[in-house]
This record gives structure tokens, C-alpha cells and sequence, in this order.
């Protein structure tokens, strides 16, 4: 017997399809993240950058899109939760990318079917064309609600209002925009002139970013066709957080600690700041997330200590560290516009939860520092409960500690304000703990 034919589906139906099961992944009741939500979907390389793309950027605006769908259904309706998903991604494609509002409806009826739903597809196709001649009115409607207009949670702004009044618009703004891609040049082996120069000869467009090492692309692209990429010349890192290595300013033949290291962004920072000539261990709770570390460091031509393990638990050898860099797992706040499904997974009560975790790994660090080390605390987070507060709070139960230069916080910032100014939101505090150097 032949084997039946294969379905031919409308062009994008099958990554329109693949990009709905991850976020019925995220936004349905799993509510995995977008990271595990994309591996567990096993895509081809030929589909993998577009299905990320538009699953990115469904979930971005995803708090206004959803509302849009429960108004055009009728009372008590209901439909399987990937049709809602096909349906919520081809809103997304109708209003924010370049394709045709019919084009899109036609890839969304074949996405249904795609997906196992076929009986669906007179249903998708009426509900989206429904919408393409109702969209002025339920637009009009739905900018009444802030979080829909705005596409952020309810407890989210008013913790962003709370905080930073001033900033809230270019915060928002920043957080609702594709993230720029940045690189981070390897200043003990080049210069950023000489890369930026290897880009514009292989067609990149790229300009300094803010910090002496920061480049920012034009437009993003594959890390592996990167001039420079493979031999360790440069590595993708946003501005804001390199400024992690260069605050705990870590010097040939210390003895450093990298806590909650992975992936390794920063861990490569630190030994590219001292060309390798550090005795660095990188600690992290997830092996698999550990092992990135390791390929990253391989592939700058450094070496650490890996040590999978739990920061509270017996690892430690009982030598003190000169460095010590902690960046705490966080509500990640500052880095929405990376992490798009923050704004569906996090809830206001998390913060509290992260701030005690936070408190208790600063105890612990304080341990293992030497008299005269520094200890540098780092957040991706934009709120004062797990940074500034917290500090406080550290410092008056460890009178041994001071700050040695004033805390840094950095608010994500729009593309429009410049290459040299974009950052995403990072916290930084500076502490010296007494005691003569080692």
C-alpha cells in the first residue's frame, strides 16, 4: 500500500499551528514558559526562527489580543484551547505584522486543521473575518482598559507607577518593543572598531552601545553567522548587563565565585575583563542550564570550577572569595521585552517570594566572602521590593558590610532613545565586607 498523501496546508499554516501549541503552553494551564514551551516542540531549523517570532510576539501583546476574542464570541460559546490559540496568534499577524488580514484568516483555517482540528475551521474563518469588519469598534472599546491598551498586567503597572511615575511611559514603550540584539565584544583579544568594522565588510549594520565594549545591531540575526561569533570574538549580551563585570571589577589570580551562573553570559565577562587569569567557580542549581555555561566558556577559550549544586547546600571547600557576583533569580521585570511571557506568568504575591529568596542567598554569600572581597548583587528586576529595600535590609542585619560606590539601576529603555542609551532593567549593588584583603 502507498503511504497517504501528506496535507498541503496554506504557506505559515504549519508554523502558525506550531507557534499556537506553545502558547496554549504558556497562557493555557500548563503555564510552562516560552523557553521550555518552544524545546518541547522539537521544530526543524528551517521553521525554528519564524515559529519564535511570531509565538514572541503573540505573547507580547497577548493581554490585549485575548479580550478581543472573548468580545466576538457569543454568550456561553466556547471553543478547544489551541482554536483560541490559532485565533489569538492570527490577531496578533493581522495587526501587527506585514501580511494581508485575508491571507492571514486563509493560514489560520489551515492551522486549525493543522492542529487536529478541522471540524474548527468554518468556525475560525468566520470569527476573523468577523473581526476584520468589527476591528475599528473593538479597538475603540478595548483602549478604555489600560492593561488591554497597554498590554500589561493590572498589578504590574501600579507596581511600575508606584515606583517610577516619570518613567512608566518609556518603560512600557520599551517592554512592548522587539528586543535589540547586542553584542559583547572580547576586549582582551580586539576592539570594538575592529569588529564593527568585520560587520559593515560582511553586510551588518551595528552601532557602540552603551558601554565601552557594546555593540547593537541593526537588525537581529543568526549568532552563528556572526563574524567573530565562533572564535569567541564576540557574544550576545545586552548593554545592561555587562554591566555586571565591570562593577565587580574582578583581578588576575582572585578567587571568584559566579553564583546562579547560567547560562554564562556574565561568568564569560568576568574572565574575559582579566583575559582568563582568575580562579572562577560558576554555581548553578540546573545542570542542564550549567551546561551552556560550559559551551559558552569553550567556546571564549576559558576555564571555571562548574559546580552544579544549590547555593545553601555543601559545596563549598571553606576558602573565601575575593569576587563574588550573585545574580538572584528574580520577577524579572527589567526584561520583558526578552521574556514576553513574564507578563502572563508572574503575579504580584511572587515578588515577596523572590525578595525572602533573594535575602537568603545574600546571607549565604556573605559567608563565603573574604575580609576586603566584594560582593556584587544583581537583579533583572525594575522593582525596589527586591533591590534598593532589599539592600537595606541585608545591610542592617550584616553591619560588617558597606555599600563601596552608590546602587545602580538601569530601567529598559526604548530604541528610540538611541544605540548608545538601550539597556534593559538591571539592578546593581556594591558591597565590601571589612577586613584587610587577602
Amino acid at each position: 500500500m502507498s503511504a497517504e498523501p501528506r496535507p498541503q496546508y496554506a504557506p505559515g499554516a504549519t508554523v502558525m499551528a506550531a507557534a499556537a501549541r506553545a502558547l496554549d503552553a504558556v497562557a493555557g494551564e500548563r503555564g510552562c514558559t516560552a523557553e521550555v514551551a518552544l524545546r518541547e516542540l522539537n521544530l526543524d531549523a528551517a521553521e525554528r526562527g519564524a515559529v519564535r517570532a511570531v509565538h514572541s510576539g503573540t505573547l507580547r501583546w497577548y493581554l490585549q489580543l485575548a479580550p478581543l476574542i472573548d468580545a466576538l464570541l457569543e454568550p456561553g460559546q466556547r471553543m478547544a484551547p489551541l482554536v483560541r490559540a490559532v485565533l489569538t496568534v492570527a490577531l496578533h499577524q493581522i495587526e501587527y505584522s506585514r501580511a494581508r488580514p485575508e491571507s492571514v484568516v486563509n493560514i489560520a483555517v489551515d492551522a486549525v486543521r493543522a492542529l487536529g482540528e478541522p471540524r474548527a475551521s468554518g468556525f475560525t474563518n468566520a470569527l476573523l473575518r468577523r473581526y476584520l469588519r468589527e476591528r475599528a469598534t473593538l479597538a475603540a472599546r478595548f483602549d478604555r482598559s489600560e492593561p488591554a491598551r497597554l498590554a500589561h498586567p493590572r498589578w504590574l503597572l501600579k507596581a511600575i507607577r508606584s515606583a517610577w511615575p516619570d518613567e512608566i511611559d518609556n518603560i512600557v514603550v520599551a517592554n512592548n518593543e522587539q528586543p535589540p540584539m547586542v553584542l559583547r565584544v572580547n576586549l582582551a583579544r580586539t576592539t570594538r572598531e575592529a569588529v564593527q568594522a568585520d560587520l559593515t565588510a560582511a553586510g551588518v549594520g551595528a552601532e557602540p552601545g552603551a558601554g565601552a565594549a557594546a555593540l547593537v545591531l541593526d537588525q537581529p540575526m543568526d549568532v552563528n553567522a556572526l563574524p567573530g561569533f565562533a572564535a569567541g570574538l564576540v557574544s550576545v549580551q545586552d548593554a545592561g548587563a555587562q554591566r555586571a563585570a565591570d562593577l565587580l571589577d574582578a583581578q588576575p589570580g582572585q578567587r571568584v565565585l559566579d553564583a546562579c551562573a547560567a547560562p554564562g553570559g556574565k561568568t564569560g565577562h568576568i574572565l574575559e575583563r582579566a583575559n582568563g587569569g582568575l580562579d572562577l567557580t560558576a554555581v548553578d542549581l540546573d545542570p542542564q542550564r550549567l551546561e551552556r555555561v560550559r559551551e559558552n566558556l569553550t567556546r571564549l577559550g576559558y576555564d571555571a570550577h562548574l559546580i552544579a549544586a544549590d547555593l545553601n547546600s555543601d559545596w563549598w571547600d571553606g576558602r573565601p572569595f575575593d569576587r563574588i557576583l550573585l545574580d538572584a533569580p528574580c520577577s524579572g521585570t527589567g526584561v520583558i521585552r526578552r521574556h514576553p511571557d513574564i507578563k502572563l506568568l508572574r503575579r504580584a504575591d511572587d515578588v515577596a517570594g523572590f525578595a525572602a529568596t533573594q535575602l537568603q542567598m545574600l546571607d549565604r554569600c556573605a559567608a563565603l566572602l573574604a575580609g576586603g572581597g566584594r560582593l556584587v548583587y544583581a537583579t533583572c528586576s525594575i522593582l525596589p521590593q527586591e533591590n534598593q529595600e532589599l539592600i537595606e535590609r541585608f545591610l542592617r542585619n550584616h553591619q560588617e558590610f558597606q555599600r563601596s560606590a552608590p546602587d545602580v539601576q538601569l530601567l529598559p529603555t526604548p530604541r528610540a532613545s538611541g544605540t548608545a542609551a538601550v539597556t534593559d532593567g538591571f539592578y546593581y549593588a556594591c558591597l565590601i565586607k571589612e577586613g584587610l584583603a587577602r
